[in-house]
């Protein structure tokens, strides 16, 4: 975790710059019983212009939002950056995990093409070939154009073809976890928020949060 001087005004709410309603509930999972109050863009009076995510890294775009969310907005933001990487595709699809098949449309109709994509790519791929993660990078930013932390996190296993779970959103029901045995659509919101990608960079953030309250 990179950490430059605190933002001296005390905070005890901090806006997440996404309208994704999954992301807000996994980020206020963890950082709600902490006592912080985390807002979506949805909550704000105007919604600042998104900005052009054009970095080659998920650390790179997660930077550029909270900065420009930050300074846009006059609150302190939070920003990630997060997709699949899959070994076999050369850690594609990568930055470009939302819009990797090109379609247009809702959410849900992009992350369907997406799926789609992902199983065509791994059909001749063998199981053991098939390793994959989610990676999550997060930055916290202040309104002065500082950034406060940045933290990271991600969440290992291999890709099934065959989708399994009703939870999560994305890819995750084609993520199959060594470990737990099941895809990361088929844990509970609370199983998720434990050991994903989200949840780790969100609970490495927290003690700076925490850290800016007490101040």
């Amino acid at each position: 975790m990179f950490l430059c001087s605190l933002w001296k005004n005390p905070v005890n709410e901090v806006l997440l710059a996404t309208g994704n309603p999954h992301k807000l509930a996994e980020v206020r999972a963890v950082l709600g019983p902490l006592g912080i109050e985390v807002l979506g863009l949805d909550d704000l009076p105007i919604v600042p212009e998104e900005p052009v995510e054009d970095a080659a890294t998920f650390e790179g775009n997660a930077r550029l939002k909270a900065l420009a969310y930050a300074r846009d907005s006059g609150r302190t933001a939070l920003a990630d950056d997060s997709g699949l990487e899959v070994d076999a595709l050369g850690g594609d699809p990568g930055v470009r995990s939302a819009r990797w098949s090109g379609v247009e449309g809702t959410r849900e109709e992009r992350d369907a093409a997406n799926n789609r994509k992902l199983v065509e790519s791994m059909r001749d791929v063998p199981e053991s070939a098939r390793t994959a993660r989610f990676v999550c990078a997060m930055c916290l930013a202040s309104p002065d154009g500082r950034v406060l932390a940045e933290t990271r996190g991600t969440f290992e296993g291999v890709i099934t073809v065959e989708p399994r779970g009703k939870n999560g959103f994305g890819y995750d029901q084609h993520l199959h976890l060594f470990e737990e045995g099941r895809t990361s659509a088929e844990l509970s919101p609370d199983e998720k928020n434990a050991r994903s990608h989200r949840g780790a960079a969100t609970r490495a953030m927290a003690p700076l949060l925490e850290a800016m309250i007490r101040d």
